[in-house]
């Protein structure tokens, strides 16, 4: 049974989804694999339980990726264009590893990831994503060594993918017991 949590009249395409599974590297596979390793690892775990366990496993990524996020900033010969790139890169790689934990979370809650729903949820996270992203940013704005802007800049951007996690927690909880109810009506 396909749960969808998001409705609307435009249609989500061929190509939105492509983009998200094929160019940003999102392996349906993959996250299917990784959650059933999670449900083995933890059979008496409940989907609330399994949830937290995938939101937390991130978190040591996110420290270490908005960490890295610091790093051409560091580098004080380094040409603007090349500390740009440098930033963008590392902000792609939080957008993506933010996008597989809500499709692991939805996953978690019994939704198809199959399901072009999906994709505007996706949406959602990239948006949030790159306010997480900027907050990685806010270290500059202290005076700090650039040491302590780079571990200042982990934590922001870790903070950032934690509140995302438990917003998709709640936001996947909630519909499935409205499912439920629904259901059972």
């Amino acid at each position: 049974m396909s749960k969808n949590l998001v409705s609307g009249a435009r249609p989500w395409g061929l190509a939105w989804e492509k983009f998200f599974f094929y160019f940003m590297g999102l392996r349906k596979g993959e996250l299917r694999k990784d959650v059933e390793i999670m449900r083995k690892q933890y059979p008496d775990d409940d989907a609330d339980q399994l949830a937290r366990r995938i939101v937390n496993a991130q978190a040591p990524l996110s420290l270490a990726g908005g960490a890295l996020l610091q790093l051409p900033w560091l580098l004080p010969r380094t040409s603007p264009v090349l500390k740009l790139l440098g930033i963008s890169t590392g902000a792609s790689v939080m957008v993506i590893l933010n996008m597989t934990m809500l499709l692991q979370v939805a996953l978690v809650y019994g939704y198809d990831i199959d399901d072009r729903a999906r994709l505007k949820e996706i949406f959602a996270i990239v948006a949030a994503s790159g306010l997480a992203g900027g907050a990685s940013a806010l270290p500059h704005l202290a005076r700090l060594q650039p040491q302590y802007k780079a571990l200042a800049g982990g934590a922001a951007v870790t903070a950032a993918s934690q509140l995302l996690g438990e917003a998709a927690i709640r936001y996947y909880r909630r519909a499935a017991e409205q499912s439920v109810q629904a259901a059972s009506a």
